[in-house]
Parts: structure tokens; sequence; C-alpha cells
């Protein structure tokens, strides 16, 4: 059957700086597959009003808004009458939405997180920038990128009344591999900039880059200080936009993958980005973190870095029937488990769930 559901998000519209509207994307294109009605409310916030790459997208309804009283008021009925509710991390306001959104009582009120170990960190410092711990038990359910452990630790230490993993996931209609595309780059990142990134970065791509000149590099995102010492043969693109995704990853032997510290610290935190450069079956190459074998294996589905030496080893000893086998292995496990549609799935189940247990449940 059927759900209407309402998400607040940071942003659909615009895949600048953030990785959020990737992931949105990726979901709301399975939930429209399977016939789900979905209304995306975005704050109109004017750094992304020159980046929209989505303004209008076929597989949802997407309205932006200015104040959260005025959109409130217009869009009460869907609010109250939707299956759910869900609102998503670093929406502007968000304490003052959330509030608002629990005295309306909507049949389901959910959070989705898409920066799990980040929120917990910044809670902690007693910031509460788009959530306050004192709301975290308002939501029927706390949906989480970050799967493992931190679900018994929303549930035991910051009273989530239902804690669910919600990995990102990938659109595999719009990534897919080419395993006879031309390799511009021997290794190549894609994401903004991130001090708490900067140093896996340096030490597993720009280092490796240092030692072998011969090869080359690229890393592709903004934000990215003007101070940074790039050697001569790591290419720089500010912006790369999803449309673009596809191409880049085909064209790179390896691909990077990094994570942020607080993410690595906390473990089961696969990016968006990961789930990209697995669809396209390209070989990465990543950081370790907690989970990360699980979900791809070393040395079958991806090669985990460690040092410097072992992404040299990686862009040196392995060849090509290698590196095309791990890029399979990557590839078949995204594909069966990590799709939009199949992540769409998850979050039905899990909102049926919740709703079958909520105390005014009522047939959907």
């Amino acid at each position: 059957m059927s759900m209407d559901i309402v998400i607040l998000g940071l942003t659909l519209s615009s895949s600048w700086g953030n990785g959020h509207a990737t992931t949105f994307r990726s979901l709301l294109r399975g939930l429209n597959a399977d016939g789900h009605r979905v209304l995306f409310l975005e704050r109109d916030a004017p750094w992304y009003a020159p980046h929209r790459d989505l303004p209008d997208p076929d597989f949802c309804e997407l309205r932006l808004y200015d104040d959260i009283p005025a959109m409130l008021e217009n869009y009460r009925d869907r609010l109250l009458s939707a299956d759910a509710v869900i609102v998503g991390s670093y929406v502007p306001e968000g304490p003052r939405l959330i509030d608002a959104l629990h005295e309306m009582r909507p049949n389901l009120l959910c959070f989705y997180d898409i920066d799990t170990p980040v929120t917990m960190d910044k809670l902690d410092a007693g910031d509460e920038e788009y959530l306050s711990p004192r709301q975290i038990p308002l939501f029927d359910t706390y949906f989480s990128f970050s799967g493992g452990e931190v679900l018994d630790h929303l549930e035991r230490e910051r009273g989530a009344q239902r804690a669910e993993a919600l990995y990102c996931s990938v659109d595999p209609d719009r990534y897919a591999s080419r395993p006879d595309a031309p390799k511009k780059w021997d290794l190549g990142y894609l994401g903004t900039y991130s001090p708490d990134r900067q140093p896996p970065l340096e030490q597993l791509l720009i280092e490796p880059a240092h030692r072998l000149p011969e090869m080359r590099f690229i890393v592709a995102g903004p934000g990215y200080p003007d101070d940074i010492d790039w050697p001569d043969n790591v290419e720089r693109i500010d912006h790369l936009p999803p449309a673009e995704h596809e191409d880049f990853y085909n064209a790179q032997r390896f691909t990077l993958n990094v994570t942020r510290a607080a993410m690595r610290r906390m473990g089961w935190s696969p990016s968006v980005r990961l789930f990209e450069a697995a669809a396209c079956g390209t070989p990465i190459v990543s950081d370790a973190w907690r989970g990360l074998s699980e979900l791809l294996p070393d040395g079958e589905a991806a090669i985990i870095a460690e040092t410097t030496e072992d992404v040299v080893r990686a862009l040196t000893d392995l060849n090509d029937a290698e590196r095309r086998k791990i890029g399979k292995g990557g590839m078949d496990r995204v594909l069966s488990a990590h799709t939009g549609r199949a992540r769409a799935r998850d979050l039905v189940r899990a909102l049926s769930s919740a709703r079958a247990d909520a105390p005014q449940a009522v047939g959907m």
C-alpha cells in the first residue's frame, strides 16, 4: 500500500557542497518507483540558490519556504494527513521546527540523521544547531545513516524510542560501470573540504602523489583553502555536479574514500560517495573504520588503507585484472543491497512497523 510522506530536509534542489541532496534523490526516486508520494520541504537558503541543479524533480513534489510558521500553516493539512513526517539533520532552525511539528501531532514524527556521529559530537559539546538532546525521545523513529553500535547508543544513552539504520544509497540508473572507459587519473577523491578529513587526505592521496610523480591524481570538491600545497600531478575541480559523477568515477583507476573523524570513531558510517563509486565498478581505497570490512571486505570489494605505503602498493602492485576484480566485488555488493529502491523499501518497512506499534495506530 502506498504511503504519503513529508520530508523537511537540508536540500534536495542543490548538490553544491553537501551529500544530503544526492542521498535524498536516490531515496526519493526509489520511493516514487514503488508508488509512494513525497512532499519535500526545503528552506530557501541563499547559498544554494545559485547552485540548484535539480529545481524541479520529477519523482516528488519540491517546495521551498522562507518562514517556519508560514510554511507550517500553508502545509498544515498535508503534514497532519501524511503517514509520516521526517525531519533531516542540518535543517536550519531545526529545534524550533521540531518543536512546532511535535505540537501538531502528525501520525508519525521521525528524524533522519545523515550525520549521526557529527550530531552526537555536537550535542556533547552543547551545540544544538539543528537538534536538541531533549528532542530525541520525541521521534517515533530516529533514522540514522550510521548503523551498528550507534543504534544501541541512540536508544540506551540518548533516549530514542526506536533507532533504525537507514544507510545512504545509490541510483543504479545514474551510476554504471564502464570498464573500457579511458582512465585519466590513477587515484581520485570527491568530497567537500573538512578540516578533520584533510589529514587522511594528505596521507592517502597527497603524499602518494608526491611519491609517484609519474601518476595522475585529482581532488574534486569546494571549500579547500588556498594555502594547500597541491603537488603538480594533482588536478583540482572546485565543484562536480551529480550529472558528472559517473564519468568522474569511471575515469579513475582507483578512487579514495575518506571519512570524517567522528564517523571513523563511531564506525558503520558509509558515505553516499562510497556507494556511488562502487556502483561504477571503480575500486575503492578507503581509510579504516569499524563496519567497513563487513560492507566491503578488504581485498575482495575494497582496499582498506591505513598508511601512505598501503596506497602506494595498491597503485603500483595490482594489475588490471586484480583491480577490476576488486571493483566488481564492491559493485556487486552495493547493487544487491544499497540501491535507492532497496533503501526506500527499508524506510517503508520501518515506518509501517512504527505505525503498527504506535498507540494511535490505524490502517494505512
